[in-house]
């Protein structure tokens, strides 16, 4: 199966290159094998918006095969696209942080569902190891990330954050455009209907979560927040960001854009923008084409040298400009690089080693303590199972030796509940009391043994009783 994709792969590849494309590039180079030989990472899509069912939230539509969106797995294999970042996205319902968490819990649901129908091609992947370990699988290595992070308040932001961390999510970005509990965003304005302005920059909570996601080897992702927010991060993060979707302000003034002074900060940070492909961040023209694209890369490797340049497309979250239509035209990019005399080394810096990079540095500074080999935790649910009890009793069996008892919990959404543990079952269980009002919950079984180490199992499930 492996061998007729990687074929078709390259067939696909060879007819999209035109013979006079070949003719004005850089013969020294050959940019079809570059593309190939290359690990192309994207540093952010909105694809599994477009898998859901916008009434249920549940997903129906499997990207296996060819559909009408920038990405399914057609596409990404006929772009070569091995790495690409599935981001939840849920922008902004002002004061009411559980409908946030389950918009973006439906959309993860939906990464982990593509992914169970699709386990042969398709698998998650949220450290470098695992990215690594897909990749030599000749498997898409996706990994989840989220964007506006409007769940997390003062009273289950921590929790909830380690229940996101122990679903794979790698990236977060804090605001969509909206202020929030962790900072400014671009509007510098809240989304309640009078629209109140913020105060700029992180908040106290803010704060917190950078240094919480740093010790848990999150990425925090710097696109769309306030440019005050940006400084805050800079000064508080201890290791690399990302901006997974931006462009160059220098070249199209806009306020999703980053300016000289944040894309230096960003370098010596250690991290990476990604430019994204949304023609309104790349150019006032009319038309916009690869080469507008390219030219915000130019500028960005002038500027602050190609270790810190990627690519973040926006696919199915935007239009895109005229000749790359969607993901299985991301060759293009390569093509234009050769073009304009970049090196093989540089291309494939840009393509996704420096994204790698930075995924590697912020694993490697990582401080999770080691979980409890000797627990075994398997909850009484399966990932995305569908509840028709408005109050279920939550269960999970607990086996192993040396375990402390008094280190039970079970979280829902962010927030502690002491549970009830069966000795002669050995389960573990918390009965839900008050009847369930959103769509989507994770819930999180967590024990620990007489050495302090805690093993955990989540689960996302869903609340069909609405």
């Amino acid at each position: 199966m492996d061998t007729i994709i990687s074929i078709f792969t390259i067939i696909v590849l060879l007819l999209n290159f035109s013979v006079k494309s070949f003719a004005v590039t850089d013969k020294k180079i050959n940019p079809l094998k570059l593309h190939i030989d290359s690990i192309v990472v994207d540093g952010h899509n909105d694809t599994m918006m477009k898998i859901i069912d916008e009434t249920t939230w549940l997903p129906n539509i499997d990207i296996r095969r060819e559909t009408q969106n920038q990405i399914d797995i057609p596409k990404l294999r006929a772009g070569n696209l091995k790495v690409p970042f599935f981001s939840a996205y849920t922008s902004a319902y002002y004061g009411n942080p559980n409908k946030s968490a389950s918009r973006t819990l439906a959309l993860i649901n939906a990464l982990y569902w593509t992914e169970k129908n699709n386990a042969d091609i398709f698998e998650i992947s949220s450290t470098y190891d695992e990215i690594e370990k897909g990749i030599l699988a000749k498997k898409i290595a996706a990994v989840p990330t989220m964007e506006g992070a409007y769940s997390l308040v003062e009273d289950n932001a921590m929790e909830l954050l380690e229940q996101y961390h122990d679903l794979g999510v790698k990236v977060i970005g804090f605001t969509w455009n909206y202020s929030n509990d962790l900072g400014e965003g671009a509007y510098r304005a809240y989304a309640d209907r009078d629209g109140t302005h913020s105060s700029g920059g992180l908040t106290e909570l803010g704060a917190e979560v950078v240094e919480r996601m740093n010790e848990l080897g999150m990425i925090v992702d710097v696109s769309h927040m306030a440019e005050s927010t940006f400084w805050d991060v800079i000064n508080t993060t201890k290791a690399p960001v990302i901006a997974s979707h931006s462009g160059v302000y220098a070249m199209k003034a806009h306020q999703r854009n980053l300016n000289d002074e944040q894309l230096k900060a960003l370098a010596k940070n250690g991290g990476v923008i990604g430019i994204v492909l949304y023609p309104e961040f790349l150019t006032d023209k009319k038309e916009t084409f690869i080469k507008d694209f390219v030219d915000h890369i130019d500028y960005a490797v002038k500027l602050i040298g190609v270790d810190h340049v990627g690519i973040g497309s926006d696919f199915d979250g935007a239009t895109m400009p005229k000749d790359l239509k969607d993901s299985s035209k991301i060759y293009k990019i390569t093509e234009e690089l050769v073009r304009r005399n970049y090196k093989k080394e540089e291309i494939q810096k840009i393509l996704g080693k420096n994204f790698l990079r930075v995924i590697k540095e912020c694993d490697k500074l990582a401080e999770v303590p080691n979980k409890a080999s000797n627990i075994r935790i398997e909850p009484f649910l399966e990932m995305g199972e569908i509840i028709k009890d408005g109050t279920p009793l939550l269960k999970a069996k607990i086996e192993g030796n040396e375990i402390d008892q008094a280190g039970f919990r079970i979280i829902i959404n962010g927030i502690v509940h002491n549970p009830t543990f069966d000795k002669e079952t050995s389960t573990l269980s918390y009965k839900i009391k008050n009847p369930l009002i959103e769509k989507f919950y994770v819930v999180t079984f967590e024990a620990k043994n007489t050495d302090g180490e805690i093993q955990r199992e989540s689960r996302i499930f869903y609340n069909c009783e609405l």
